[in-house]
């Protein structure tokens, strides 16, 4: 079962409470190093969350287009607060073509197979000839020894549960939130889920030629809990 607006947003009003926002910045390096490397005029996010990752390169490169699109209204409003070009809408249904297209942050492994091919395909209709393709994914090790389990955080406003686990490929967590309203906590309980996929299967359902692949540590783990994955259409 695909994920769905009400649990993508769900996961926008609480993203900062997960510790992905710590995290980011040691991924976004891996993205950066390789920028510093090709020349590009044109820069698609697919999956722009918050904008964090657009705000930062639109920051340090020097790139005449930049666009970030998601399936979230509520994180389509948090990237257009931070400056940020971005649109509400799917990729398969955008218009143009850029030099380089990135998904940043587990973004395909929010995609079942099926979702995954349909995504990479139009991954490589819209990109232009020797554009390439970024993004990272979790290794097993990643999905098996991470965030698997229950986690509690909350701040004034909100408390949130999460309960989590990982079977057969797929990584399902159930989010529970409490939002405070006046005196009272609105509940509202969504579940998010991912999956593993290798990156051999990328590589074939985008028909993208692989340029690198990069182990990624972010927690202090004692194997990479990610791969860092750039394509290139030849």
């Amino acid at each position: 079962m695909p994920n769905t607006s009400d649990s993508l947003d769900l996961y926008a009003k609480v993203e900062d409470l997960l510790g992905v926002k710590e995290a980011a910045p040691d991924l976004y390096a891996h993205y950066l190093l390789f920028f510093n490397t090709v020349e590009f005029d044109s820069l698609l996010d697919v999956g722009c969350g918050s904008g964090d990752f657009l705000r930062q390169m639109q920051g340090v490169l020097d790139i005449t287009r930049v666009k970030g699109i998601d399936l979230s209204p509520v994180m389509v409003a948090q990237t257009v607060k931070q400056g940020c070009d971005a649109e509400y809408i799917d990729l398969c249904d955008l218009n143009g073509t850029y030099d380089v297209i990135t998904a940043v942050f587990d973004m395909l492994n929010y995609l079942d197979k099926e979702a995954l091919e349909r995504f990479l395909q139009c991954v490589n209709e819209h990109l232009n000839p020797g554009g390439y393709f970024l993004c990272d994914i979790n290794t097993l090790y990643g999905f098996e020894n991470v965030a698997v389990g229950s986690y509690i955080v909350d701040d004034e406003e909100r408390f949130l549960t999460v309960d989590s686990d990982f079977e057969e490929d797929e990584y399902i967590s159930e989010f529970t939130l409490f939002e405070k309203e006046d005196t009272c906590f609105k509940k509202s309980q969504e579940t998010i889920r991912q999956y593993y996929h290798t990156v051999d299967e990328i590589i074939t359902l985008g028909g993208l030629e692989l340029v690198s692949c990069d182990d990624v540590v972010l927690y202090d783990m004692d194997s990479a809990d990610k791969n860092f994955v750039v394509l290139r259409k030849v």
